[in-house]
Parts: structure tokens; sequence; C-alpha cells
């Protein structure tokens, strides 16, 4: 089971560190991901830490502004979220897979949360 937590309402500028709590696995034997989806669009790739060696992949439109992590201690994943734009404004959900394959096509991901939901006002 995963569940994500730390979603919300932040101006433009602003910051949120979302989580995602693994139960029954252990994160670091998963590429975990996170995506999201904008109301009305189809969910995209926004991030990914590839399973053993820890290497991560960020969609272009967030390079440079979030950060994927994980805590094998707490079973967690991180996605330190910084410089948000209104275009950000989506809900976010992690997901594990275990042959990771082409990392950001969400059919290779096995496990999902049920997501958080992220506003970014202008």
């Amino acid at each position: 089971q995963l569940v994500e937590s730390g979603g919300g309402f932040v101006q433009a500028g602003g910051s949120l560190r979302l989580s995602c709590e693994a139960s029954g696995r252990t994160v670091s034997d998963y590429s975990m991901a996170w995506f999201r989806q904008p109301q009305g669009k189809e969910r995209e790739f926004v991030a990914v830490i590839i399973r053993d060696d820890g290497g991560t992949d960020y969609a272009d439109s967030v390079a440079g502004r979030f950060t994927i992590s994980r805590d094998t201690a707490k079973n967690t994943v991180y996605l330190q979220m910084n410089s948000l734009k209104p275009e950000d404004t989506a809900i976010y959900s992690c997901a594990a897979a275990f042959y990771p394959g082409s990392h950001r096509q969400t059919y290779v991901y096995d496990y999902w949360g049920h997501g958080t939901q992220v506003t970014v006002s202008s």
C-alpha cells in the first residue's frame, strides 16, 4: 500500500514536500515515481528514483525545481517541490515498479497510491 500526504494550497513561488509511505514493501526494492494529473488532462511523469542504485530522472518541466528522495529507514519517498507554478496544480500520485523498464510510462508501475491534491495560485 502507498499513501501520499503533504499536498495543499500554496502561492506561486512557494514550496511543498510530498511524502509517500509504503507498507508491506521496501522502497529501495522498487523504482518509486511521482506522477501528476491536472484536471481534465492525462497523467504525466514527474520524477523517479531507481531501485537499488538510487539514480533519479525528472520531467523537463520540473527539473531544477523538484527533488525526489527516499528514506529507507522510514520506508518513505519524498518529492520536494520548490518555485511552484500554477501549472504544477494537479493530483500527485506515487507509484512503485519492481521491473522499471521505461520508467516514464505508467504501465510499468505495479502499485499506485490514491493521490494528494496540490493547488498553486498565481
